[in-house]
């Protein structure tokens, strides 16, 4: 796959502590994927975080650095450590100990796609997978790092927005019936991985907006904000997840009628968190 594996957009004053990035809205699918996959080009892309880049675009012009894969999931799932290899999958791995994301096919070389679809007739090289993990996984990690040493370094304290999408159906059956479905997902690890009062001012930008907030169920954060979130050295990390039936057609994988709304929406929002990350800058001055 030889096109940009992320895309990174800096603001031209970098006026927050906060960086948004999107590890999972990638859709440079090269046709020498799609010729190795068995799936047609609608169903792998059927894990993907479709447009939630778009959904988050403004947020340079607020002073904050957006980071945006390239790669799709399918291909690599920078949302998983790099040694989450899946036997099952690839040529000369061995089993070791459990791990739930592997077993289910979701290891960082991804074995199946949404509803266990399999990607794949076949195993996979330990030539290919290495080749693929350092030009796609590493480049995205690497800079993602860097970007938020840099919020460190000037501000004295970094915070990660990241930004996902859920199917509609995974928040069926979360809330009694005749309530209000949550609509957004914040993960922080059940306060492992952001101080209580970042997350805090995160769901209040969400809620002030009219959207439905929850906690950590059915989803807490991943690989991306188990790694980053540390709040013991100022670095803090809360995971999105945006029910995408809110500006999508899920099925069509096509934003819907209300995209613009939604996303014009959205973009009041990530401004608002923006401002989380201000209150250093009279610090970083000094």
């Amino acid at each position: 796959m030889s096109k940009a594996t992320y895309q990174l957009n800096l603001p031209k004053n970098r006026t927050t502590n906060v960086v948004f990035a999107s590890p999972h809205s990638g859709r440079n699918y090269s046709c020498a994927f799609l010729r190795k996959t068995v799936l047609d080009e609608m169903a792998v892309r059927s894990s993907e975080d479709a447009f939630v880049d778009l959904l988050f675009a403004d947020v340079p012009t607020f002073g904050a650095p957006l980071l945006l894969a390239k790669t799709p999931r399918a291909f690599v799932d920078l949302n998983r450590n790099c040694d989450e290899l899946d036997p099952a999958l690839i040529e000369g791995v061995r089993q070791s100990s459990h791990n739930a994301r592997i077993a289910s096919g979701l290891g960082v070389i991804p074995r199946v796609v949404s509803n266990g679809r399999a990607i794949y007739r076949g195993k996979l090289t330990r030539v290919d997978v290495e080749t693929r993990l350092a030009a796609h996984w590493m480049p995205y990690h690497t800079t993602l790092e860097t970007v938020l040493e840099q919020s460190l370094q000037m501000f004295g304290e970094a915070i990660l927005i990241d930004c996902h999408s859920m199917p509609h159906e995974a928040v069926k059956g979360t809330t009694r019936r005749g309530t209000r479905k949550p609509e957004i997902v914040l993960g922080d690890r059940f306060g492992a991985t952001a101080r209580s009062d970042v997350v805090d001012r995160v769901e209040a930008a969400f809620t002030r907006a009219g959207l439905k907030v929850v906690r950590n169920a059915p989803f807490a954060g991943a690989y991306i904000t188990q790694r980053y979130g540390r709040p013991a050295r100022h670095q803090h990390a809360v995971q999105i997840e945006i029910d995408r039936s809110l500006y999508m057609n899920e099925r069509l994988i096509r934003p819907n009628g209300d995209f613009q709304n939604f996303q014009a929406l959205i973009s009041s929002i990530a401004k608002e968190i923006t401002q989380i990350g201000m209150s250093e800058i009279p610090l970083a001055a000094e």
